[in-house]
């Protein structure tokens, strides 16, 4: 019998959660969406994993047996793919870098020259990602190391070392009635709508709407983007303001947007991130290296 392998990983979130509503959360999906996958679970199996009441989700005899035999089950079989993709990567001399937006900024061509000159023959291809994967792939397997901004989904299982630290700025159409201002402060925002990304960006989503800075003040939506032209194009069109990096101010700007500095938030950090499988891998190293000896000095970061 074939079980698709992420029906299995939300049976495991389930099982260590013990509700419907914590398992959601964790995997950022919805609660009838995840009924519906352990339902066709159990309906595979033939079995039935868990008792269902008031207080949770519990195991029931079979589904602990499966709960024993699971998580290493799908441990290792990630490993496998994961060495299976560095083998063929490694045959063909490049390494997968994930990145989210403008990935380290201005020290991204210094990175991959530096990456270059450290290893001859190697390539390292470049992949963007969308927001919903605010991971850039580095969580599924699909890249060797990725230039990200934390915090993001799965970031406790990976390792990640900051590169810089820069300011939080907003991004809101030229028309906005706060666009002529030299600064603004963050709470005269919070009833405005937001840009946001897709809620199964999770801790990402959260860190770009500010959520744990506004006093318990709830956040209105305006759009919800994945990719930044369309980020853009809904700012532009007045749908909603956004935070941003400062360097976005140089990376995307465009007419119709102006972005201005933000007093009362939290700035935002760029890091380099590998899974620990990498942790003596010296090709991943060489250019964790790369990102270490060429990310910006402090007054490099400013606008």
């Amino acid at each position: 019998m074939d079980v698709d392998t992420r029906l299995l990983r939300y049976f495991v979130a389930v099982a260590e959660e013990g509700t419907l509503t914590r398992a959601a959360a964790r995997l950022f999906v919805s609660q009838p969406a995840l009924t519906k996958q352990i339902k066709q679970l159990e309906t595979q199996l033939g079995v039935r994993l868990f008792s269902r009441s008031r207080t949770g989700m519990a195991l029931t005899e079979p589904g602990r047996a499966l709960a024993e035999r699971v998580p290493g089950l799908l441990a290792d079989w990630d490993q496998a793919l994961r060495e299976t993709k560095s083998a063929a990567n490694r045959a063909a001399c490049v390494l997968r870098v994930g990145f989210l937006a403008s990935a380290a900024n201005e020290a991204t061509p210094r990175i991959i020259a530096d990456f270059a000159r450290r290893r001859p023959g190697w390539r390292a291809d470049m992949r963007q990602a969308a927001w919903s994967n605010p991971s850039a792939g580095l969580a599924e397997g699909d890249v060797d190391v990725a230039l990200l901004r934390p915090p993001f989904p799965g970031q406790d299982a990976l390792r990640t070392t900051v590169l810089f630290t820069e300011p939080r700025w907003v991004a809101l159409s030229t028309g906005h009635p706060l666009a002529p201002c030299d600064l603004i402060a963050f709470h005269d925002l919070w009833d405005e709508p937001f840009v946001a990304a897709p809620p199964e960006s999770g801790w990402w989503r959260d860190h770009w709407l500010a959520t744990d800075e506004r006093d318990g003040h709830p956040v209105r939506i305006g759009a919800v983007t994945d990719l930044p032209d369309d980020w853009l194009s809904a700012i532009a069109n007045g749908y909603g303001i956004a935070l941003a990096p400062a360097s976005a101010a140089r990376f995307y700007a465009r007419p119709g947007v102006v972005y201005r500095p933000v007093s009362g938030v939290s700035p935002s950090q760029v890091g380099v991130a590998w899974a620990p499988a990498d942790d003596t891998n010296p090709i991943v190293q060489d250019f964790v290296a790369c990102c270490l000896d060429n990310s910006p000095r402090p007054e490099e970061t400013t606008v």
